[in-house]
């Protein structure tokens, strides 16, 4: 019997799951099929980072926002590719040895540790824990500088402390089979959010004497350009997704088909806001702040409100898996002990995003510096060390597909990602988000108490 037939035994073996439990707590909380994967996939790409596309077209003018929005999800749909073959080949390998993943969930730094050693796996680790840890922190931010459009009587630091308290209550939501319902609803928030953006721009029309002058400066040129990374570097989180699928092998096309969606949400909303504000973008990283209030813009921002509150159990998930191995509480059947014992993970978050309340900038830096790695590089190193000898490629679990030219196509597309990625991003990118960055401490000040707030109306 070969290693596909046994893995899809034990696979057939998990679908026979609990089936005499009531169908309507199975149908909102225990979620593992391949739609659930796909919704997953798509609500956790674009969340906040829709409010802060049009930022950055303002940043780079209309064609290459368009250009490199296709160019880098194409690409992350590839790493992402790349992560769902080195899963299956790590679980096939684990499962020829017995092992049993009942009630453990499976993260990237095992697959790492398991196909390229102790060294990968810190590598992965560091990286992976870092970005999650400041894409829970961005969670936050948003959160604070979204609500503030609809009651500024408190400033946005408060707001951060009140959604920092909200946000902790993740911390009883045990894994990703549980997100079911969460992910569909935040797919539906997030399509309302981005048709409102593109629908009130067109109808409020262009501001008088428009301009669209980017791009002008090659510092806010590659600020942009990072945060489209950023927006398509979503799959940190890629590998715990598809553990929470009863059938894993599917996952490949789910990320591809995921962001095909994702660009009927970016790039029309993209577009048609900075058609109409131009470059007034420059200065409001929140696209909300130009909009006209109306009751359609509540209604937005308290959707992407819950869906941030998502978003973050989403990042945080994984980071609370790490913490629960680190201490040995991971096996662990009591909600309530986890729950407490996930604590220390979310008070740091909460500190950060106090700090730096910078929603837009912060978006960048993190992409330049974390997610070029996380994401783009290790990825693709990992794949051609993995599969470097004729004996390993012989007996891979998943061979690369036909269309990109087997295995000799796979390297060169690998190659090109990781020049590409470390050059563009990394370099010119780190470079610009972190002069960027700075140019933010600068001007507000660490712990800004309202970062980008119009000055207060005079009360009568």
């Amino acid at each position: 019997m070969s290693i596909k037939g046994t893995e899809e035994g034990i696979m057939e073996n998990e679908t026979e799951e609990r089936g005499d439990e009531s169908s309507m707590k199975s149908f909102l909380w225990h979620g593992g099929s391949v739609y659930d994967a796909w919704f997953s996939c798509a609500s956790n790409q674009v969340a906040q980072v829709l409010l802060t596309l049009p930022y950055s077209f303002s940043q780079m003018g209309m064609a290459s926002g368009v250009v490199l929005q296709i160019l880098y999800g194409f690409m992350g749909s590839w790493t992402a590719y790349l992560i769902s073959v080195l899963y299956v080949e790590y679980r096939s390998r684990k499962e020829k040895q017995n092992v049993n993943f009942n009630n453990h969930v499976i993260q990237w730094f095992e697959v790492l540790d398991g196909l390229l050693g102790p060294y990968w796996k810190a590598i992965g680790l560091t990286f992976n824990c870092t970005f999650l840890l400041f894409g829970s922190v961005i969670q936050l931010i948003a959160c604070a500088s979204n609500i503030y459009y609809i009651n500024d009587k408190l400033d946005k630091r408060t707001w951060t402390y009140i959604f920092g308290a909200c946000c902790a209550t993740t911390v009883f939501i045990p894994s990703f089979h549980n997100y079911r319902i969460w992910s569909f609803l935040g797919l539906g928030m997030t399509t309302y959010t981005a048709w409102y953006l593109t629908i009130a721009a067109i109808v409020h029309g262009q501001v008088e004497g428009v301009t669209h002058s980017g791009p002008t400066k090659l510092v806010l040129y590659f600020t942009g350009a990072t945060n489209i990374l950023y927006t398509f570097g979503g799959h940190a989180v890629t590998v715990e997704i598809m553990h929470a699928m009863w059938r894993p092998r599917k996952f490949k096309y789910i990320y591809l088909l995921a962001t095909l969606y994702v660009f009927t949400l970016t790039i029309p909303s993209a577009i048609s806001v900075y058609w109409a504000f131009g470059d007034q973008l420059l200065t409001h990283a929140n696209a909300f702040s130009l909009l006209p209030n109306s009751p359609w813009r509540d209604a937005a921002v308290i959707l992407m409100l819950i869906h941030q509150f998502i978003t973050f159990g989403f990042a945080c998930t994984p980071l609370y898996f790490v913490w629960e191995k680190v201490i040995g509480m991971h096996e662990t059947n009591s909600i309530l002990l986890r729950a407490v014992t996930r604590l220390p993970v979310v008070i740091p978050i909460w500190f950060l995003a106090i700090i730096f309340p910078f929603f837009g900038p912060i978006n960048s830096a993190v992409g330049a510096l974390l997610v070029t790695f996380t994401v783009y590089i290790i990825p693709s190193l990992a794949h051609i060390l993995t599969y470097r000898s004729a004996y390993s490629r012989l007996n891979a679990a998943e061979k690369p597909p036909a269309v990109i030219g087997g295995w000799r196509g796979a390297y060169v597309v690998n190659v090109v990602v990781v020049v590409w990625v470390l050059v563009v991003g990394f370099g010119l990118g780190g470079w610009a988000s972190m002069t960027n960055f700075i140019k933010q401490v600068d001007t507000f000040g660490l712990f800004a108490k309202c970062y980008q707030c119009p000055p207060p109306r005079p009360h009568h």
